[in-house]
């Protein structure tokens, strides 16, 4: 078995005491963000009625080409508000226009501060 690392325990914990209060619904789905090293991810999800039924309505993320050829020279912030930007617009276009941040158990702050700010930027409310 594979040794996991004290830090990823602990956002594991975290994202378990956090998603027990935030679920999303097909009216407010939950806005959820992934932090890598080197990228950053976002996703809407209907959780829905049933558990473990999960759907991914919009997503948005670093490594997509739009995103990468735009971000050339930027720093990880000022690509995580543009991803903010391009899952909110995605958004829209489904007719989503309320959303519940769900953090995953990263702190609110720097690049997860920044998709947030960006998805505000792009119309989502919180």
């Amino acid at each position: 078995m594979a040794k996991t690392n004290k830090r990823t325990l602990g956002r594991v914990r975290r994202q378990k005491r956090v998603r027990k209060k935030v679920l999303g619904t097909s009216a407010r789905p939950r806005l959820a963000v992934f932090r890598s090293n080197s990228h950053i991810y976002a996703q809407a999800i209907d959780d829905g009625d049933v558990v473990n039924s999960s759907v991914t309505l919009a997503s948005a993320s670093s490594v997509e080409e739009s995103v990468r050829s735009a971000a050339n020279d930027q720093n990880k912030r000022t690509v995580a508000e543009s991803v903010g930007k391009l899952i909110a617009e995605r958004c829209k276009e489904k007719g989503i226009s309320e959303v519940v941040f769900d953090r995953n158990g990263f702190v609110y702050h720097g690049r997860v501060q920044a998709l947030a700010d960006g998805a505000r930027e792009g119309g989502l409310k919180f």
